[in-house]
């Protein structure tokens, strides 16, 4: 559940809104601004003047997409105006982006009159590759869509009328598929006779369902031509057939589709429906019947809903930043139904085939194949941008539309690295651990920082949190931040009734070690104490602790009763951090202060492990100031040393060094000067020779990059646990800890 209180302090934290304008070119010194203004901008605007199609080329206009609204139809809000649609709108400006690589300027305008929306368009034309039409409401919103579609030279899409009806195209060719029904033979019952539901109406005509077989409803029963409230689009699909209620035109269909509301199909008219029923509920946030009843009231029925939660999610995600894509990519005059269709087509065609590795890793490895279930590809699923997008410019081509012919092959490849894996990586690691319902117990039961991570945790099933503390204080402090932690438990270690067992056990672990059992129990009242025995016991699946102490300090306390796993001379540390296009694992950034040859060589081939253990080849580099032996001297020769026995042990694994970071992340670079390196890729994993590098390396991507850094994740701990520093952010805290819960999950599946 998203809580107001969350939600104004994300539009709010930082800087107010969730998008902002950036340079892709350098533009820091005087000649660069005169580069990029005057008199530099007076060269392409002359090439341009003599050639607009040069836009594409010296412009940002071919990967801008202008997506505007007055705020007349905003969804669940309805006529709020343009003002409070914006945050809407920067919402879709952020997906495009995070999708697709599309920038967008968002646009609300102030008026309500249709022609004063489609001028203010069409004067805007030369700014976009693209206009993007939300949240007006019908009719205008689709005389507007039908105006501009017909006059601009550029792609028009309206994203209520289309997203959801390219998806739910999609769920049907492939349901018909499993229930072996024709579908210019099957009857379409469509409850919704707004934007939504004539975007569907019209695909399923493109896609082969007879007009005679569909019957569309509205809250006032079958849209009929005798009815004098129609508006002119709704009369295209106004049927005269005497099934005037709803119930009665359910009566031996096929398929159901709702685009209305809640509650409005019953078991009872669902069973009424034909052998092999399939039954898109689509309202939001409530679907016209649960996915639960529809299953219930008969064993035949194929179910999808526009609710992630559930399989055969019909969500628009799937559908308009790749469609945009394709089209942008081609500098397509209009997106037709024809290239709406080939999305459909090439949705459905994904989810027949075998689901990727790094798919079903993010679902806690559960299986997925097509079938009742698995109508529609994961919305992680990487290959949805390459497949769809490049389906949408080959129609555009083939319908003589697009203005710059690609070659597939090539197109499909430049898809594949343009949005790279760094977020889409971490999206995965909270779909993963959604599927373990671990239980992470955190020893700072009433710190802020933990409890609003834990509020965010438990509600997004990210993991089960248990906290440490004073009952009353713990539970005091969640009232006074008015936090809903109904799903966390509270254990007060002075009160537990495991205390006994925990403290014969922990005494039985260190007596030899200079600790009598009075001293014993006092440490045990000591949270991180009782948090590791907690672990140790069984009775925790992970252990995150830290963030009011010094990191030194916890990992020391930590380690008295977790201890390394057998083997391993050194525990060490982790960062995974996300850059936009890649992923890096660093370490040892937070741990060892000085580690030798063999402790620098664990720790590589911990990280290679944590990397592959995430679905991510591990190419490892030994980062030192010398590139391969140009530097003699003991801090160079301990990291060729390292390295040649990182190389011994995992002869399989791909590792290099000694070398200098440049070497390690510029292939140019390494293939000019070092040719004989065995990392033919760049590295992912970067090893550092000591603390302080790789601290101070850490840092810097912290707090000058644009890193998202998920870390220190413990390595070669004998049991999972992580241990936050201070300072660390609520969002930090989240990450570790869905890492934490697929390193948990991976070793215990180990």
């Amino acid at each position: 559940m998203i809580r107001r209180e969350d939600s104004i302090a994300y539009h709010t934290a930082d800087r107010p809104g969730k998008i902002e304008v950036r340079s892709t070119k350098s533009c820091l010194g005087p000649r660069e601004m005169r580069l990029a203004y005057l008199p530099g901008a007076a060269f392409p605007s002359e090439e341009i003047a003599r050639d607009p199609s040069k836009v594409f080329q010296y412009t940002a206009r071919g990967n801008l997409v202008g997506v505007i609204t007055n705020g007349t139809a905003v969804p669940g809000l309805g006529d709020v105006g343009p003002e409070a649609a914006k945050p809407m709108q920067e919402g879709m400006a952020v997906l495009f982006k995070r999708l697709a690589d599309i920038d967008v300027f968002d646009i609300e305008l102030d008026t309500k009159d249709p022609d004063k929306i489609i001028e203010t368009i069409r004067f805007l034309e030369p700014t976009f590759g693209g206009i993007n039409l939300k949240d007006i409401r019908a009719p205008e919103g689709l005389v507007i869509y039908q105006k501009l579609w017909e006059t601009l030279r550029i792609p028009v899409f309206h994203e209520n009328l289309y997203s959801t009806a390219v998806v739910a195209s999609a769920a049907l060719l492939n349901a018909l598929d499993l229930v072996e029904k024709k579908i210019d033979e099957v009857r379409v019952v469509i409850c919704g006779a707004g934007t939504v539901g004539t975007g569907c109406v019209r695909l399923f005509l493109r896609i082969g369902v007879r007009p005679e077989n569909l019957l569309v409803y509205d809250a006032k029963g079958l849209v009929h031509p005798d009815r004098d409230d129609l508006f002119d689009f709704q009369r295209e699909y106004a049927r005269a057939e005497n099934a005037r209620a709803l119930e009665n035109g359910l009566k031996g269909a096929d398929v159901f589709l709702g685009a209305s509301a809640g509650g409005v199909l019953t078991q009872e008219m669902l069973r009424g429906m034909g052998r092999y029923p399939i039954v898109f509920a689509l309202a939001t946030p409530e679907p016209e019947i649960e996915f639960e009843a529809a299953r219930a009231s008969r064993r035949d029925v194929i179910v999808a809903t526009a609710l992630g939660q559930y399989p055969n999610a019909v969500v628009d995600l799937l559908s308009f930043p790749y469609i945009f894509r394709g089209a942008l990519d081609v500098q397509a005059t209009r997106i037709t139904e024809g290239m709406l269709e080939a999305a459909a087509r090439a949705l459905a065609n994904l989810a027949r085939e075998d689901v990727v590795e790094e798919v079903e890793r993010a679902y806690g490895n559960e299986r997925f194949s097509f079938g009742p279930e698995y109508l529609l590809p994961k919305p992680i699923d990487p290959r949805i941008l390459v497949r769809e997008s490049a389906a949408v410019a080959e129609r555009a081509i083939s319908e003589g539309i697009a203005r710059r012919p690609i070659e597939t092959r090539l197109y499909e490849e430049s898809l594949n690295v343009r949005i790279g894996t760094g977020r889409e990586t971490l999206r995965g690691l909270i779909f993963r651990a959604r599927q373990e319902n671990m239980r992470v117990v955190f020893s700072d039961g009433t710190n802020e920082t933990i409890l609003r991570a834990c509020s965010i945790l438990a509600d997004e099933k990210i993991a089960s949190p248990v906290l440490l503390g004073a009952e009353d204080d713990v539970r005091g402090r969640i009232e006074k931040l008015g936090l809903d932690l109904a799903g966390a438990a509270v254990v007060d270690p002075e009160k537990s009734p495991r205390f006994d067992h925990y403290l014969n056990e922990y005494f039985r672990m260190r007596r030899r070690k200079g600790l009598m059992r009075v001293a014993a129990a006092r440490r045990l009242r000591q949270l991180d104490i009782f948090g590791a025995m907690m672990l140790h016991s069984g009775d925790a699946d992970l252990l995150v602790a830290g963030v009011t102490t010094h990191y030194a300090e916890s990992l020391r306390t930590i380690l008295e009763v977790i201890g390394p796993l057998p083997g391993i001379r050194k525990v060490s540390s982790l960062y995974m951090v996300l850059l936009p296009k890649k992923i890096y694992f660093l370490a040892d950034c937070a741990v060892n202060i000085d580690p030798n040859a063999e402790e620098l060589a664990e720790t590589a081939l911990l990280a290679a492990g944590m990397a592959r253990s995430l679905g991510i080849e591990p190419r490892v580099a030994m980062l030192s100031f010398s590139n391969f032996g140009s530097v003699d001297h003991p801090f160079t020769r301990r990291v060729r040393d390292a390295t040649a026995i990182a190389k011994a042990r995992a002869p399989e694994l791909v590792i290099d060094g000694e070398m200098q970071l440049a070497t390690a992340v510029d292939g140019s670079l390494r293939q000019e000067y070092f040719p004989f390196s065995d990392l033919e890729r760049d590295a992912n994993v970067l090893i550092f020779p000591d603390l302080q590098s790789g601290n101070l390396a850490l840092h810097l991507l912290q707090h000058v990059g644009e890193a998202v850094l998920i870390g220190p994740a413990l390595l070669g701990a004998r049991l999972p646990v992580h241990l936050l520093q201070y300072g660390q952010t609520v969002e930090d805290v989240v990450n570790l800890t869905a890492l934490g819960v697929v390193q948990a999950a991976e070793r215990r599946g180990a």
